[in-house]
């Protein structure tokens, strides 16, 4: 999904040649976003869904729900959600062959931070279109209820699946966190460059840090050294 000014097309188009690469199973490649201009021919674009929530509000995620809509434009089979800011370093077959237990079944990252939470982070997940119909229904009825009780998309995310659905995890050592798996801990940051990891499928770029960042370095807050990693660009192109 792309929304708003924040990404450009290029962002979607570096995503599609990853996952191409990076993929032997046949596939199709769909974006929901409100601009399409620019966007890879080869990428199926379909328009945003329409929330109707209040102005003004704070970006929560919330637009990563729609995906979950009973019917998301005559769409069938297994999807595999990207966020189009990570960085795919090995094939990612398994997430797409990884079992099912159950049809409303969702694969999640475990958070990084607190996995004690149960918390899932919404950069990489896997769902059956339509499973999971009930989902927006309950979003819009409640609105005002979850956006007091949860920060964001994914913590509602996972706690809705989780108590009426299915919730999974990937197993932790395919998604990385670029913050947390593969910047240095300071102090050894401040001499140590970012390294390629030996292990690990793809790399979540969460929080101030995106790939362009992550290559000629900077890009975070203040107290945390980022040092430049010039190997991604192998990787994010």
């Amino acid at each position: 999904m792309k929304w708003g000014q924040k990404y450009g097309a290029e962002y979607v188009n570096r995503l599609y040649h990853m996952v191409k690469r990076n993929l032997t199973l046949p596939f199709t490649m769909i974006c929901l976003t409100d601009d399409a201009s620019g966007i890879h021919p080869a990428i199926q674009c379909h328009p945003l869904i329409p929330l109707s929530l209040p102005p003004g509000l704070p970006e929560r995620g919330w637009n990563k729900l729609t995906t979950f809509s009973a019917n998301l434009f005559g769409l069938q089979g297994t999807a595999l959600f990207l966020d189009i800011d990570i960085v795919i370093i090995d094939n990612i077959d398994c997430f797409f062959t990884q079992p099912s237990s159950r049809p409303d079944e969702v694969w999640i990252i475990r958070d990084w931070k607190k996995p004690w939470r149960k918390v899932g982070n919404s950069s990489v997940y896997r769902f059956q279109i339509g499973a999971i119909p009930d989902l927006m229904d309950y979003f819009r009825n409640h609105f005002q209820k979850i956006r007091q009780q949860f920060r964001h998309e994914q913590a509602f995310l996972s706690w809705y699946v989780r108590e009426h659905h299915q919730l999974s995890y990937w197993p932790e050592n395919w998604c990385l966190s670029y913050k947390y798996n593969v910047l240095k801990k300071m102090p050894y940051a401040i001499w140590q460059a970012p390294e390629k990891p030996d292990f690990g499928k793809i790399i979540v770029f969460h929080g101030e840090v995106n790939p362009p960042d992550a290559i000629k370095g900077g890009g975070g807050k203040w107290y945390r050294k980022i040092l430049p990693a010039p190997w991604l660009k192998n990787y994010w192109q």
